[in-house]
């Protein structure tokens, strides 16, 4: 399983809308292929901040997903509207039974 983690600090004029693009990414790339969960959620310590977390079936998957016109575009539209440079990190995980 690939696990992705990122956030976006919006500036405080563009947070309402950094928030809607992102609700709006997130619900269309849960119905991609490999995509086992997709979601976005605001920082309890900055508002401004939103924090993204997504679990994906594999390698190819995700790369599907950044190959997928809508999402190079949400990238660039988030971008934009950020304070600073969004940030993303991919690991490749395993689940451990507890």
């Amino acid at each position: 399983m690939i696990l992705v983690t990122g956030s976006i600090l919006a500036r405080a004029d563009s947070v309402d809308e950094a928030l809607a693009l992102s609700l709006e990414h997130v619900r269309r790339s849960r119905t991609e292929p490999g995509c086992i969960s997709h979601a976005v959620h605001r920082d309890a310590e900055d508002p401004l901040r939103l924090v993204f977390v997504e679990q994906w079936a594999d390698h190819a998957a995700l790369l599907a997903h950044f190959a997928v016109p809508s999402s190079r575009a949400f990238a660039r539209a988030a971008g934009a509207l950020a304070a600073e440079p969004p940030t993303l990190q991919i690991y490749d995980a395993q689940a451990v039974a507890l």
